[in-house]
């Protein structure tokens, strides 16, 4: 990413207009064990519905802590990983300095997925994985045309998008806004908000002695992205799906949430359709 370009991004950050989110998974680095690293291969595994992807390569759109990065890295893909946000980037180089050092299946860049120019400049890859970015650009609809454009033919794509629940969607993104904008009102809005729906999965998981999420991740730190992720848009399933259908894509697999959350998709690249010709 240019200097100016990140320069952008981080005066966005000082003005209330962004989540400062890379610092969030700084934080979370330092509860990230071999544990959480096992659940993320296994949830990814679970997405490639087993799919060797040893020798394939792998693109992380919006790679955060790095996490799913470095399962793709054990699971012997070739991978490209890249982020807007610098301490998000460093997360990354940090999860490969530490189990991939001087690894050159392995690169990690400073960029953004609406820069069309660095988009073009990737190439394809078998599996490209979005978790939980694209709603986060603030040009939604642009990132996700922009994705399919890196799946090569007979590729995967996998995302993950935040469900829209019409009025209830627009509470969370005023109660975001207020998050990033306003910095006295953070640990209010936290506290506010544990309770719903927070509270009962931590005594669920409590009993169970699952404090962790199936993905490896933390809830504290998840709680805390998505009270304070902004920007922020949502989707239905039905669009999404509609959006890739037109572009060739195949559905194979869809797990749907009726409440707040992502909505997970794992789509295989086909045949571009009459119209997208």
């Amino acid at each position: 990413m240019s200097v100016l370009a990140n320069s952008i991004s981080k005066a966005g950050i000082v003005q209330g207009q962004r989540f400062e989110f890379g610092r969030n998974w700084s934080r979370f680095l330092s509860v990230l064990n071999q544990k959480r690293i096992d659940q993320a291969i296994a949830s990814l595994n679970t997405m490639l519905e087993g799919e060797n992807i040893n020798g394939k390569r792998f693109l992380d759109a919006g790679s955060g802590s790095g996490l799913f990065s470095l399962a793709a890295r054990q699971l012997g893909a070739t991978v490209h990983s890249f982020d807007y946000d610098s301490q998000s980037v460093a997360c990354t180089r940090e999860l490969r300095r530490r189990y991939f050092p001087d690894d050159s299946e392995w690169t990690v860049e400073e960029a953004s997925v609406l820069d069309r120019d660095y988009i073009h400049m990737l190439g394809q890859f078998d599996v490209v994985y979005s978790w939980g970015v694209l709603h986060h650009t603030g040009a939604m609809w642009q990132a996700l045309e922009n994705v399919a454009a890196l799946v090569a033919m007979g590729g995967r794509l996998i995302i993950a998008i935040y469900n829209d629940q019409g009025l209830a969607s627009r509470y969370w993104l005023a109660v975001k806004r207020t998050y990033v904008r306003h910095p006295l009102m953070r640990w209010p809005l936290v506290l506010l908000h544990i309770p719903h729906p927070f509270i009962s999965s931590w005594i669920a998981r409590a009993m169970t002695g699952r404090l962790t999420q199936e993905r490896g991740m933390s809830l504290w730190y998840d709680l805390i992205d998505w009270i304070g992720g902004y920007p922020f848009e949502v989707a239905s399933p039905e669009d999404i799906v509609r959006l890739y259908q037109c572009k060739g894509f195949i559905l194979l697999k869809m797990k749907t949430t009726s409440r707040h959350g992502c909505n997970e998709f794992v789509f295989m690249r086909g045949a571009p359709t009459r119209a997208e010709r």
